[in-house]
């Protein structure tokens, strides 16, 4: 106190200028404040809105110029630029009161054009005047058409889904239950499946008949709660909700164009929406993807005033946002709009949320179904882009998951049997190679009958590209089979997605099934088309893949190439496809060699048949002699021509026309070294290449072309001491023929 009065006359006079400062700033906002409320006051629209939120009950309406007024004020800011949430309120509030009778609620409902968002208080209290019974039922239903049409500009959910049940009751009401059934079908969630309201549900079709509108909401109940729902739901069935957005549609698009803001989802696409004369003329708009983003972010009282505290996933912007609210985050009413999202996948991915995935599911098989299956003008087929951007958009999401949905699989076992083999076939594939383990004892109807047909009546450009999915699908299974086989047991979780087991024997047979079918499609195809390069470069794809399985992927399975595709890739005239035919055999041989030991050291080793040994063994027999020993027509050979056909075609020493010499594939590289090792000489003798010295040159001259497959399969099944030199000194001093007999490495497998 005693510093107080202690001040100085210049901390006075400071505290004085201080004091007199913040009075003027006072008062220029009370000025201001004024000069706000003066203009509001004399705001035409603002008078309007004030008139019909304190207009009496049982004011006349004929003759009321003031009514005709204030509500063309009203249409003319609300078909402009929109209402905002206040407006929205107080005009609903007063059309559904019946305060001035139900004659103007019709034009006021067609005039509630939301700017921004629409408050869900408002929405509440408009359902609560339901229950009055005195609005005309077309103003009931034109309001629930409302509702439906607004139902992404709603700022919350919470207080609507916490009156599912009052909302459920309307369903009894026959000209209210469609639409009634198609608010309910954005609402529900697994917790609002009970038994009483499938009960109400079968009642009401007892009733009214098989309605599509029923059916689809029983058969969302059934996605979320099938021990529930025991009706069968048809695969294929009418549109389930008409279009009831058109009186407010073009209007709505007007007004958030104009204020330059992102068009609602449910305006620009209504999932399961179209009305009678859609039959005729379709509008492919299952093939858009609605937006994640609403047209407003939630309002912040809106979201502090959230009983649930839940988050849009349209607010989440980060992957730090979406770990701080992975368990309070409220999926979007579209949920198409998921696929369109990174966070949204990874929230999927992460959280397994069953309800989220099965709506998702729900939907793409819908659009799917209707866009590919049961359009009757053409489908896809009409509008290439919007099914190529919607096929490429559902592929990256599964690349980025890793995995397929069950509802695209369903699909593509029946558009297989419809499908031309050409319209949009890179995407189709792409879909096709990520299809999950099948049962063996259904993968030939599901997968095998329809893609045999495909494949022999369409071009090689197809074939390559369907032996390529297949090699991707084979790929996917054995990658899925080391990742989720467990060691205790062999139960092996195909896909986190589902609760699909399989049992490893189960496994290995639809492994061994799909690899057989590959085979045969492989010999057949090389046989129409003139073993092409091409296919034989994408059949040689596949089983560097199948060569593996053993040591890369860890599935105890072994299984050969057929004779159809093991003799057209040997006698092929380009030496990438002898090189890589060769690299296969010798990972074969390491595979093989690794399991036959494995068998002998450990408990839970897998018997390989005979007859995959007897097979390896042939074929690594046909090579030696054929590459090595020049001997193509020794006694055990599957491949054999009659002596006399053979002198017929005037070869000479046709025994030795496939070794590493002569081969087709070889021969240039054989001319070419020859003509660098004997400049001078006039006349060509390729014989000479295989003295010792000369033949060990040729050996690092082709290594040196980038034949590692060559490389690695003669130095694993041919003894070095032969490689360099007969009596095994580098100088090769000893000339030594190579075609007396096989020198083998190490003993064929047994």
């Amino acid at each position: 106190m005693a510093t107080l009065l202690n001040l100085s006359d210049s901390d006075h006079s400071g505290l004085s200028d201080q004091s007199v400062s913040t009075r003027s700033s006072n008062r220029s906002l009370r000025i201001a404040e004024q000069e706000r409320r003066k203009n509001e006051a004399e705001d035409p629209f603002v008078l309007a809105l004030k008139y019909f939120s304190e207009v009496e009950a049982g004011t006349p309406v004929t003759g009321n110029d003031e009514l005709e007024n204030n509500l063309i004020r009203v249409e003319k800011v609300a078909f402009s630029r929109g209402l905002s949430p206040e407006a929205i309120s107080v005009m609903l509030d007063f059309a559904m009161s019946l305060r001035m009778g139900s004659s103007p609620c019709a034009r006021v409902l067609k005039c509630l054009l939301p700017a921004s968002a629409v408050p869900q208080e408002a929405v509440v209290r408009a359902i609560v005047w339901l229950t009055v019974r005195k609005l005309p039922i077309s103003t009931q239903v034109l309001f629930i058409k409302w509702v439906l049409t607004v139902f992404d500009m709603i700022d919350a959910k919470d207080k609507l889904r916490a009156i599912y049940g009052f909302i459920f009751s309307f369903v009894t009401d026959e000209n209210l239950c469609p639409f009634i059934c198609h608010l309910l079908y954005l609402l529900t969630r697994k917790e609002n499946v009970r038994v009483f309201r499938v009960r109400k549900l079968l009642e009401q079709q007892s009733k009214l008949g098989r309605q599509p509108y029923l059916l689809y909401l029983l058969s969302l109940y059934k996605v979320f709660c099938p021990e529930l729902v025991t009706l069968s739901i048809p695969s294929r069935m009418k549109s389930g909700f008409k279009n009831h957005i058109s009186p407010w549609k073009s209007a709505l698009v007007g007004v958030q164009r104009r204020n330059g803001m992102q068009v609602a989802s449910s305006i620009s696409l209504a999932f399961a929406v179209r009305d009678k004369t859609a039959s005729r003329k379709r509008k492919h708009g299952h093939l858009e993807l609605p937006s994640l983003s609403p047209v407003t972010i939630k309002e912040p009282q809106a979201a502090q005033g959230s009983s649930r505290n839940l988050v849009p996933m349209q607010q989440i912007q980060s992957f730090a946002q979406l770990l701080q609210n992975m368990h309070r985050i409220e999926l979007p009413a579209q949920m198409g709009s998921l696929l369109g999202s990174s966070l949204a996948l990874q929230y999927l991915d992460c959280v397994q949320d069953e309800s989220a995935l099965l709506r998702l599911n729900f939907w793409l098989g819908y659009a799917l179904h209707e866009e590919f299956l049961f359009c009757s003008d053409g489908g896809a087929n009409k509008n290439p882009e919007e099914a190529l951007q919607f096929l490429n958009r559902l592929l990256s999401a599964q690349h980025f998951l890793q995995e397929g949905f069950n509802s695209s699989d369903a699909f593509l076992f029946k558009f297989l049997n419809v499908w031309d083999g050409s319209l949009l076939r890179p995407q189709i594939l792409g879909l096709l190679s990520n299809i999950p383990v099948i049962p063996s004892s259904q993968i030939k109807a599901l997968l095998f009958d329809p893609l045999m047909q495909l494949f022999f009546t369409s071009s090689l450009f197809f074939k390559c590209g369907l032996i390529e999915c297949l090699n991707h699908m084979l790929l996917k299974w054995l990658t899925w089979h080391s990742a989720y086989a467990l060691e205790d047991d062999l139960d092996i979780s195909l896909n986190s997605h589902t609760s699909i087991n399989i049992t490893l024997s189960g496994f290995k047979d639809s492994v061994m099934e799909l690899v057989h079918f590959v085979g045969r499609l492989a010999s057949l195809g090389l046989q129409l088309e003139g073993c092409h390069s091409l296919l034989l470069s994408f059949i040689l794809d596949f089983y560097e893949t199948v060569c593996d399985t053993f040591l890369k992927f860890g599935l105890p399975l072994v299984v050969m190439p057929p004779p159809g595709v093991f003799y057209p890739a040997f006698f092929a005239a380009d030496p990438v496809s002898v090189d890589r035919l060769a690299f296969i055999m010798h990972r074969y041989k390491v595979n093989l060699t690794s399991a036959k030991r494995q068998e002998k050291v450990t408990e839970q080793a897998f018997h390989i048949s005979r007859q995959t040994f007897r097979e390896f063994n042939r074929y690594q027999v046909f090579l030696v002699n054929c590459l090595w020993n020049s001997n193509m027509c020794y006694p055990e050979a599957e491949v054999r021509l009659s002596d006399e056909l053979l002198a017929q075609s005037g070869v000479p020493q046709f025994s030795t026309r496939f070794d590493l010499i002569h081969h087709p594939a070889f021969v240039s590289y054989a001319l070419d070294f020859h003509h660098k090792c004997w400049p001078g000489r006039k006349e060509t003798d390729l014989n000479s290449i295989k003295q010792t010295k000369p033949w060990s040159w040729y050996l690092e001259y082709l290594f040196t072309q980038g034949f590692d497959g060559l490389k690695d399969f003669l130095q694993n099944n041919i003894s070095r001491r032969v490689m360099i030199g007969g009596d095994g000194s580098e100088d090769g001093t000893q000339s030594q023929e190579l075609g007396s007999a096989p020198q083998i490495k190490q003993p064929l497998l047994s």
